[in-house]
Order: C-alpha cells, then structure tokens, then sequence
C-alpha cells in the first residue's frame, strides 16, 4: 500500500514535532491543502508546509493523540484528539498519497463548533507570526 510508507514518514514528523524542514521532504511540489477554516484550497509546497507546521505547534501538544487511522491505496483517514486552551478538540486528518509516498492532498476537519473556533482564532495567529 502507497500509503503505509508515506504515513510512517508522517507520524515520524509528527512525533518530533512537525518541523518545516521535515514536512517539505514528505509534500509534493503540487500539494492541496484544505483547512477546516479556510474557504479555499491552499496549494503548493511552501504554503501546505506552513499550514502543517502551524497547525502541528498549535495542536501537537502533551494531549495530542490519533485515535484512529485507515488507509486503503493511496488513501488515509487519521482521527485525531488533542485540548487546545482547555477546549476538547477532535477532529480528522484525510490524507492522500501520491506513488513515491509524498503528500497531494491533506483535508482536516474539526469539531466540535467550539474546537473550531479556537483553532481559527489559534491558527491565524500563528500564521500570522510567521
């Protein structure tokens, strides 16, 4: 499965932190990603890589945990918990791969309202500082 190497790269990414440096080697030049908050899709390398690593600061945290993961091809559902300023967040990261393993598309969605909001307000301010 495409998919099972480009995710063990991911959590790899994940468990140390979600540096710049190491999301850009797993994101394809044409990558498309698409925020629970934003309207529109966000493409290319360099902006995936920065809303990646924002939101890996932000939401990576002590309480950060998949709880659940799928993959089938070159696809792969992560659902995810973490707290954000004492807000429950849970929410679902919808990954697809490409055949050399590197991230095309990566889809996140939030809930509960609350969790949303929070993120929003927690993500524009870290982008912004960027």
């Amino acid at each position: 499965m495409r998919a099972k190497a480009g995710l063990e790269q991911w959590h790899r990414v994940v468990e140390s932190g979600s540096s710049p440096d190491l999301l850009a080697d797993l994101i394809a030049e044409e990558a498309v990603f698409h925020s629970p908050v934003v309207h529109t899709p966000q493409r290319g390398r360099p902006v995936v890589t920065a809303y990646l690593s924002a939101a890996g600061t932000i939401l990576g945290g002590e309480s950060f945990r998949y709880v659940r993961e799928l993959v089938d091809g070159n696809e792969a559902m992560l659902e995810f918990e973490t707290e954000l300023d004492g807000i429950h967040v849970n929410g679902i990261d919808l990954i697809r791969f490409d055949e050399a393993g590197k991230i095309v598309d990566f889809k996140v969605m939030v809930r509960p309202l609350k969790a949303v909001n929070k993120v929003w307000e927690t993500m524009a301010a870290q982008l912004a500082g960027a």
